[in-house]
């Protein structure tokens, strides 16, 4: 039987991609994201697809029950990438983009993945892939809830590896920190190191394939992470 995924986010960006050279490895797919016409696009285009819906990431309160269906209607599933996010330069502190921010990343993000945990430890199974961002190493001025929500995400994974790993179910999570990738989430004004979806995409499925605990991408980001740890409260304060 072939390996089966589930994409949340898939109708543009890093998930998009993820689709795309999955469909290529001839894996069955099932897509999920918030804009029904560009997902229903994708599958237009991908034979491999076989199941799509409609979740907005950012209404915790439908996305279980939606997800869950989803995961019935693919089922047996392999792996489940959670793509989805959001996030925004926020210096004036608005509170509507603070808000989102946290819905998405946080309640949105903590929904997907548990009901994603609870699904592989019935199933016997499985491989849980979250997207955080190298902004979970530390704060940001700029984009507080950003840094903030990413920073739970990156928590919550590694809980949810424990708590695999406690089961002795074959069940992976593997956390995928990406610096700067060319797709409308980057709203930086001098980015550097810019991957390509494509390369970010390959990236990740090599990191998930490998059943890495947490990887960088591109790898060289790491080292940025490990500054941004080490450099004093003081010094990081005047330069993020």
């Amino acid at each position: 039987m072939k390996s089966s995924a589930i994409l949340i986010g898939a109708s543009s960006g890093i998930g998009l991609e993820l689709c795309r050279q999955l469909a290529s490895e001839n894996y069955r797919i099932g897509i999920a994201a918030r804009r029904k016409p560009l997902l229903d696009e994708v599958a237009a285009s991908l034979a491999q697809i076989c199941h799509v819906s409609e979740i907005d990431v950012a209404r915790p309160d439908e996305v279980i029950q939606r997800f869950k269906s989803m995961m019935e209607a693919v089922a047996p599933v392999d792996f489940v990438y959670i793509c989805a996010g959001t996030g925004h330069p926020n210096p004036d502190l608005r509170w509507e983009l603070e808000d989102r921010t946290i819905r998405v990343n946080v309640l949105g993000f903590a929904a997907l993945a548990s009901t994603a945990m609870s699904y592989f430890l019935k199933q016997g199974h499985g491989h849980l892939v979250g997207i955080t961002s190298v902004a979970a190493v530390r704060g940001s001025s700029d984009a507080p809830a950003y840094g903030a929500t990413k920073a739970f995400e990156s928590h919550y994974l590694e809980s949810l590896r424990i708590r695999a790993r406690k089961s002795g179910v074959r069940i992976w999570v593997t956390e995928i920190r990406p610096g700067f990738v060319k797709t409308a989430m980057m709203k930086a004004e001098k980015p550097f190191w810019v991957a390509s979806p494509v390369v970010a995409a390959r990236q990740i499925i090599a990191a998930a394939e490998a059943r890495k605990s947490v990887a960088y991408v591109t790898a060289r980001w790491r080292l940025v992470a490990w500054l941004m740890k080490m450099s004093p409260s003081m010094i990081y304060d005047r330069v993020a």
